[in-house]
């Protein structure tokens, strides 16, 4: 007769086994979940480098922009360095956080019906109740990420466009009728920066519940 000891351990072994396993078959829901992690980790990247180039850009605008600048063209060439680069971090901040959202939604559904084949009661609800946790967790990303894309394309698109003005009219009077928009552009920017590191908060925390031990 198996001691009480030796069945706890059992059963504590197959609600693991069976919470990481995809209907029998290994490696299938781990590999999601490492994927999600991933993604996860690739957009907390994305935020780290968008901050330092929205203040590089902020600065290099207001460089530009500062009464008796000696060298316009020197400030103007490298404003529209930091405007390609926040250009570039835009994409691929938009294409990696649209991944994160397509892995998250896989994850958890996946999971579901993974949750719904457990034969064992106790393992189903224990199943049900981690993806509930886990998924408020995972959704608060897309709560703090609530216009952020938005907002970030239409800072971009503002800089663009003062870059193009003044390719155009890199004069003193040219400088003094775009300053007001780029006054308000760098603001947009500081809390545009404010607003991807709620998002950033959001993803880590999300990412230390989904960790896995030795990882």
């Amino acid at each position: 007769m198996k001691s009480p000891s030796r069945f706890i351990a059992v059963g504590v072994t197959a609600i693991i086994v069976a919470l990481f396993s995809v209907a029998g078959c290994g490696s299938t829901g781990l590999e999601r979940s490492n994927k999600a992690s991933t993604t996860m980790q690739t957009v907390d990247s994305d935020i780290k480098l968008v901050a330092v180039q929205l203040d590089a850009t902020g600065a290099s605008l207001d460089e530009l922009m500062k009464p008796g600048q000696t060298d316009v063209k020197k400030a103007f060439e490298l404003y529209s360095g930091n405007v390609t680069k926040i250009e570039k971090m835009e994409k691929e901040f938009a294409k990696h956080s649209d991944e994160m959202k397509s892995w998250g939604k896989d994850y958890f559904t996946e999971w579901k019906k993974e949750g719904d084949a457990y034969k064992n009661p106790e393992i189903q609800a224990l199943s049900e109740q981690r993806r509930i946790e886990l998924g408020e967790i995972y959704g608060r990303i897309a709560s703090s990420s609530v216009g952020v894309k938005d907002a970030f394309r239409a800072y971009v698109s503002d800089v663009k466009e003062i870059q193009m003005f003044l390719s155009n009219d890199l004069t003193p009077k040219g400088i003094d009728a775009i300053a007001p928009t780029s006054n308000k552009v760098v603001g947009d920017g500081d809390r545009l920066k404010y607003a991807i590191k709620d998002v950033q908060t959001a993803i880590e925390r999300a990412r230390e519940e989904m960790a896995q031990r030795g990882s």
